[in-house]
């Protein structure tokens, strides 16, 4: 069975590769747009999902993961109308002093997630690059770290953001067509064994702390956060073209998110106690072993396009729609500060003020949408507004990193 399973894996990777690879997708003005979001979103959310669902509510898991990304989709939502309101009322001056401040406010914290969020992706990567050879080692870890961040800044500087959506374009092709392969063969493996995949589904779910699982449930948010990466390619990209391809990023990520947890339910009783990036690889060496270390390379490619996606977002943000060489000094300066960080601090203790600064900026992103809708007296839109910065204060205010 562990043969048919390596074989359905194997051959998925290859077809979905192959057209991923197509010029015809590849030279898609509206598929280079939807990758940057859609590599930040699925950065290290398909790795660690599945063992932090299973660790808080077990096989309620695809309920969750539904609201998380019901969650996401409404601050989507508000990004989306800031793109579409907010930004010219910012560039033709019509937004006043109020909303200007806002915009200042929300840079400042979105730079400071963005940095952190860059240095970590970039850590986890030399992490699973290194473990099989040196195990932990912090000191090479934050060496390779370093030589990657200079070769993206290499990239960025020399080919600006057409260079990075290049490089970004393969690692999330190569992550997509793995992922690809690993969702059938869950899938396949879930329904030739029915009756187990039903009974484990049955005996798995718990929901022992409720305040407690609520509050690291809306931490989870941040894992699926990358879609305001859109809204700072407006130096490369219309506003209707990353309205649209935000959306489909969005849907995109959905999809996989959901069908891959519902596949991996069956599977957590494989996984360790601990709750870490890797403990996704013992389920799936339960079901097809020779996947183990496409799960390696996917784990790589997926650190490296969500750096460079928040990279380019990073960029774009620090210098608005500026010239192409000011972009360029923006995508050097977010890898820079991203590299004191690695060489000054442990990321992943400060992984949670990444978590929070996203959430501030999301909350300051829904104020001004909410002072837009009243300024137009839109009620349902001010309505909508309220409620999803309501949620995105309660993140900021109550919520916990999951597995603490």
């Amino acid at each position: 069975m562990e043969v048919i399973l390596d074989i359905v894996g194997v051959v998925t990777i290859v077809v979905v590769a192959v057209v991923l690879f197509q010029p015809r997708i590849s030279s898609s003005t509206n598929w280079r747009a939807t990758v940057t979001p859609l590599a930040s979103i699925i950065g290290s959310g398909f790795l660690v999902m599945a063992p932090l669902l299973n660790a808080l509510v077990g096989s309620w898991a695809p309920l969750a993961i539904t609201g998380i990304l019901a969650a996401a989709y409404a601050v989507g939502a508000v990004i989306r109308f800031n793109i579409a309101h907010v930004e010219p009322a910012l560039e033709d001056g019509s937004g006043g002093s109020t909303l200007r401040d806002l915009d200042h406010l929300s840079d400042l914290s979105l730079g400071l997630a963005y940095a952190i969020s860059v240095g970590f992706y970039l850590r986890l990567l030399s992490s699973f690059l290194l473990r099989p050879v040196l195990g932990e080692s912090e000191f090479w870890a934050r060496v390779l770290t370093t030589t990657v961040m200079v070769g993206i800044a290499l990239v960025a500087w020399l080919r600006g953001l057409d260079g990075m959506e290049k490089l970004e374009e393969v690692a999330v092709n190569i992550k997509l067509s793995i992922i690809g392969g690993l969702i059938l063969t869950l899938v396949v493996f879930d329904v030739v064994d029915l009756g187990r995949s039903v009974h484990e589904y049955g005996s798995l779910a718990h929901f022992t702390d409720p305040w407690n699982t609520v509050r690291a449930l809306a931490g989870m948010l941040i894992v699926v956060q990358g879609f305001e990466t859109s809204r700072y390619l407006g130096h490369k990209y219309d506003s209707t073209t990353r309205i649209l391809t935000m959306k489909r990023a969005q849907w995109i990520s959905a999809a996989i998110y959901v069908v891959f947890i519902v596949s991996a339910v069956p599977l957590f009783n494989a996984f360790p106690a601990r709750i870490d990036e890797t403990a996704i690889l013992d389920g799936v060496r339960e079901a097809a072993p020779l996947l183990v270390p496409m799960v390696l390379i996917a784990a790589v490619f997926s650190q490296l396009s969500a750096g460079i996606a928040d990279t380019a977002g990073g960029g774009g943000m620090l210098t608005g729609r500026s010239t192409h060489h000011s972009v360029r000094m923006g995508y050097v300066t977010i890898l820079a500060a991203a590299g004191v960080l690695v060489w000054s601090t442990n990321i992943f203790s400060i992984i949670s003020l990444a978590s929070r600064a996203f959430a501030v900026y999301y909350l300051i992103q829904a104020i001004s949408a909410a002072v837009v809708a009243h300024r137009k007296s839109d009620r349902r839109a001010l309505v909508g507004f309220v409620a999803v910065g309501a949620m995105l204060a309660f993140v900021v205010i109550a919520a916990i990193p999951a597995g603490s």
